[in-house]
């Protein structure tokens, strides 16, 4: 039997080698928020697409992880309708010149 395995990054779309893996975390992790609030509330998915100016199907998709269709601004959005603060911190990147900064959701 072969123990060997490979130690993930923490972020499964980097791991699968997506370009975009930091905003596809970071739509997951709001996505992942909004599940939360949504279930918290104990808020049935009809309900929930009110509050959120949408229909249910799209609420369906959204608490399915399929979230294509939603922009992070959409994303940020719903949880300020459900009454979720979101703070935004832009500071400079501390690596070398010629590299990127790096997105992160961090949820409290």
């Amino acid at each position: 039997m072969n123990n060997q395995f490979t130690q993930g990054s923490g972020n499964v779309y980097q791991d699968l080698g997506f370009e975009d893996s930091e905003e596809r975390l970071a739509k997951a992790k709001l996505a992942m928020r909004i599940e939360e609030v949504i279930t918290q509330n104990q808020l049935k998915q009809v309900e929930a697409a009110k509050i959120l100016g949408i229909n249910q199907p799209k609420v369906s998709a959204l608490m399915n992880g399929r979230l294509s269709g939603f922009s992070m601004e959409k994303l940020i959005h719903f949880l300020n309708l459900l009454n979720q603060d979101v703070e935004i911190i832009v500071k400079s990147h501390a690596g070398k010149a010629d590299s990127h900064g790096w997105l992160k959701v961090a949820l409290t």
